[in-house]
């Protein structure tokens, strides 16, 4: 499973097998099954999670018990509650396993030492964190100011993949849509 974290780390970045082997020894290793939650809302999120294999999604349930999908994951992506992880406050979300998944989990003090021993590991999360700020930056705007329409279609060319691989009502619930406006959207009527 870490020979997945060391081929994408090397493709980010010039590292030695020291190094790696470094980060090895910082890192755990967690199987899930199908629908199982790597975080639960209420807990601590303890861990920097990598997704070696598999698809994970990060949500929330309303009062109502509406599911609100925020992000999606999948192989040589990262996923946790940052704000939950950084400042040890309970989660609002929920992460788990769409499909069987493996993951390299780091935990918030061996990811400190893991990128102050070896620097560009450290740069290399840097950069992955602006990257991500980025990518939710344009998320939110895309939501408040994007048709349902638009929303779906560059779901579709952003994230092909996953318009194959996650369900319908999943899909709905990112977009913030309803599932039967995502079925219009993906079999449009004939114009007559």
């Amino acid at each position: 499973m870490f020979e997945v974290f060391k081929a994408y780390v090397r493709r980010q970045t010039t590292i030695s097998d020291e190094e790696l082997d470094i980060l090895e020894s910082h890192a755990k290793f967690k199987k899930l099954r199908k629908k199982q939650y790597l975080l639960q809302e209420g807990d601590v999120c303890r861990y920097h999670c990598f997704i070696a294999s598999g698809l994970m999604r990060t949500y929330s349930v309303d009062g109502k018990g509406n599911e609100h999908i925020i992000r999606f994951a999948t192989k040589d992506w990262w996923i946790s509650d940052r704000e939950s992880l950084l400042f040890g406050v309970l989660s609002k979300f929920n992460i788990d396993a769409i499909e069987e998944s493996e993951l390299i989990l780091f935990d918030k003090d061996e990811m400190k030492v893991a990128m102050e021993t070896v620097p560009v590991f450290g740069q290399l999360v840097t950069d992955i964190l602006n990257k991500s700020f980025v990518i939710n930056q344009n998320r939110i705007h895309e939501v408040i100011s994007s048709t349902a329409e638009e929303k779906y279609q560059n779901f579709v060319k952003r994230y092909p993949d996953f318009a194959l691989r996650v369900p319908q009502a999943m899909i709905a619930s990112y977009l913030g849509i309803t599932p039967e406006t995502l079925s219009r959207l993906r079999n449009p009527k004939p114009k007559k």
